[in-house]
């Protein structure tokens, strides 16, 4: 049996609990490596720069966060529909997915670094920049900007590795970039004294390595999803396509963007600019967590895509069921982190008492309904898998557009800062409840199309 044969035939046959932790292994390894190197970058900046660089770190996220949603946006939307044109046998429609996803990631990159670059200092200053953070962010962001268009690629490729079938490369990958940084960030900021630029370097250099071995990858003639000749070129069909299904990724990152900015925004208007950099670390710790989930729903994407291709809706179920299970198990421990050792872990980014009693209350609120998060997070990314791009979508804009937003506008005028905090925990909870009456709604329609007869 050739490989690629193999791999399919495992999607719908083997255990799905098996194939979940075969697959989600190497994502959740790569998610949370990914996740890792941006919490100790936040460490390295914050103990060999200062807090006041830790607190510029944080008014980059929005930028940050809407280069990511672009890169998403056009990389998990491939990846998802590659997954369900194989399950198809459509193997040349998939590759002219393969093409038209490094067109779209070049271009997106270029034009959104190019118009940053251009208002970089009056979006740092509406993002909640003071005289003390604008000097590092801009330092920081100048040379992400710079990369910007190696990272989009990087990751669209790299999504489409995963669910082509080679998920333990894919991890390797971002175990790379991870490793590059790294090794560079401690060297280019203590012993180049680079500062905050040098952190930045250490990103860049890092996301470069991992967009040659994509590369690499796809380039390899003996591979049946390869780059071949007339694949690049713009097919409006599979554009379109690519960006429905991604759009709810991209709706994730722009969203906490919207949440990023208003946070700050709050933060700097009711705690000042350590209330800033608190939610620099919280943001951190948080990610760290909610990337170990994302990754147990990549790994169930290209098995429930497939699947659903395939009309085998009970196998998507049970991966379902397994993703909310592990997702859940995951986010409980970082609630019981948060709870408990809440002062060393803020211990690790500052010496500084006040940033530091920031920090603390921070990670207290922000993880108070965190075991919720799983189940919230497995769903929405279900719906992504299965090409129901709209649902997905709401329930990934309820968290953040449809609760978060209105919370920190709204509780903040009662309860100061705290109400800044408690609007995290109480989103959670409001994003979960909607969650699970989609699921039953969309259990039932499932259950539906189970019953119709194969033509």
């Amino acid at each position: 049996m050739h490989g690629r044969d193999k791999v399919e035939s495992e999607l719908s046959t083997e255990k799905v609990g098996k194939l979940l932790v075969r697959y989600s292994l190497p994502a959740i390894v790569a998610m949370a490596a990914s996740s890792l190197y941006n919490l100790v970058d936040r460490i390295f900046i914050g103990q060999g720069v200062g807090p006041y660089a830790i607190s510029g770190l944080a008014i980059t996220l929005p930028v940050m966060n809407l280069a990511i949603a672009l890169g998403a946006m056009v990389g998990v939307g491939a990846a998802a529909l590659v997954s369900i044109r194989l399950g198809q046998g459509r193997g040349d429609e998939a590759g002219r997915i393969l093409g038209n996803t490094v067109a779209l990631n070049v271009v997106l990159g270029v034009v959104y670094s190019v118009s940053m670059y251009l208002f970089l200092d009056p979006i740092l200053r509406l993002f909640g920049a003071s005289d003390e953070t604008i000097p590092y962010a801009r330092d920081f962001l100048q040379i992400i900007l710079v990369g910007n268009p190696f990272l989009h690629t990087y990751m669209g490729l790299n999504g489409i590795m995963r669910a082509s079938g080679h998920p333990t490369k894919a991890m390797a990958t971002t175990l790379a970039t991870v490793g590059v940084n790294l090794v560079l960030a401690p060297l280019f900021i203590f012993v180049f004294d680079w500062g905050i630029r040098g952190a930045a370097l250490a990103t860049v250099a890092g996301q470069l390595v991992g967009l040659v071995v994509v590369v690499s990858h796809f380039a390899d003639k003996n591979r049946k999803l390869r780059f071949r000749h007339g694949i690049f070129s713009p097919h409006p069909g599979i554009v379109r396509d690519i960006l429905a299904i991604g759009m709810s990724s991209f709706f994730v990152q722009a969203g906490a963007s919207l949440v990023a900015v208003v946070m700050n925004r709050e933060l700097a208007k009711h705690g000042g600019d350590f209330a800033v950099g608190a939610f620099g670390i919280v943001n951190s710790v948080l990610m760290l967590m909610v990337m170990v989930i994302l990754g147990i729903a990549q790994g169930m994407q290209p098995i429930a895509g497939f699947n659903y291709g395939a009309r085998l809706y009970g196998r998507v179920m049970r991966v379902l069921r397994h993703a909310i299970v592990a997702s859940t198990l995951v986010a409980c421990t970082g609630f019981a982190a948060a709870q408990l050792l809440p002062g060393p872990i803020a211990s690790a980014f500052t010496n500084d008492p006040s940033l530091h009693e920031m920090a603390v209350q921070g990670l207290r609120w922000a993880f108070l309904c965190m075991p919720l998060a799983g189940f919230q997070i497995a769903t929405a990314n279900l719906f992504q898998s299965i090409g129901r791009a709209k649902l997905s979508i709401i329930l990934t804009l309820s968290r953040q557009i449809g609760f978060l937003v209105p919370g920190l506008v709204i509780l903040p005028r009662f309860f100061g800062l705290a109400g800044v905090w408690a609007a995290l925990p109480i989103s959670d909870a409001a994003s979960t409840l909607l969650a699970w009456f989609v699921l039953r709604y969309e259990r039932k329609r499932i259950a539906r199309l189970d019953a119709v007869p194969q033509g």
